[in-house]
């Protein structure tokens, strides 16, 4: 089985707060007099608010959750004991009001990969894992779907880099986007838009490196834009 677990870091209109509260029973306690001035001791319970109880609990199943996925490096150093472990976690929330239509709006935003199972994400931790030449940062997955009802778009969002020629972790960003619609309560259909590359950020080592080769370095080369001024404004450069 295939898993993958993110916790929202772009939070929507619900607030997501971990608590730990342990229900119990409150008593009342009222002593009415009467006009013969006997006294009777009345005992009320007051049960506990169920609504509020179950959320308590899938908030400790969530937090259950964080902590047995902890320490496995997004899935890559994973035992066979842990995944066991998280898969059970994983179920047990997931059992939380089962059978409900996905809330479009709770899925809207932008969630960061906290662990997985699935080959073609583990195989990019494995590189970076193997490869010195090779980072991955942060893994992202956006969801746009506020105003719709059955469908949107979603973004895988990858950050990675190769040490001294871009910036650490965050040099490049990998984006695959596809639109996506719901087939059933637990399922999506995905239909392929497009991949990129963006925000390409070049390391201070590259640019110490480069920078020389391209600064003027001669009379000669600072003259050449005051003899060729139609060259220089068909590049944009005035």
């Amino acid at each position: 089985m295939e898993l993958a677990f993110a916790a929202s870091v772009y939070p929507t209109n619900v607030k997501r707060v971990i608590y730990e509260i342990k229900p119990h029973s409150s008593k009342l306690v009222t002593n009415k007099k009467r006009s013969f001035h006997n006294k009777f001791l009345c005992s009320v319970a007051v049960a506990p608010d169920r609504n509020r109880v179950s959320e308590v609990e899938l908030e400790n199943k969530k937090h259950n959750l964080l902590l047995a996925v902890q320490d496995t490096q997004r899935g890559l150093a994973a035992t066979a004991d842990q995944r066991s472990i998280i898969e059970e976690a994983l179920v047990s929330v997931e059992g939380y009001n089962m059978g409900a239509p996905l809330d479009m709006a709770v899925l809207d935003g932008t969630w960061r990969l906290q662990y997985t199972s699935a080959p073609d994400v583990v195989v990019l931790l494995e590189a970076a894992a193997r490869l010195p030449f090779f980072q991955v940062g942060q893994i992202f997955q956006k969801f746009d779907c506020r105003d719709q009802l059955r469908g949107g778009v979603i973004r895988n969002v990858v950050r990675w880099s190769i040490p001294n020629l871009l910036e650490e972790q965050e040099g490049a960003t990998l984006v695959v986007s596809a639109k996506f619609d719901v087939v059933s309560m637990r399922n999506i259909y995905l239909q392929f838009e497009e991949i990129k590359v963006q925000d390409i950020n070049i390391s201070e080592q590259l640019q110490a490196l480069i920078a020389p080769a391209l600064l003027p370095r001669s009379f000669l080369s600072l003259q050449v834009p005051n003899y060729c001024p139609d060259f220089w404004l068909e590049l944009g450069i005035t």
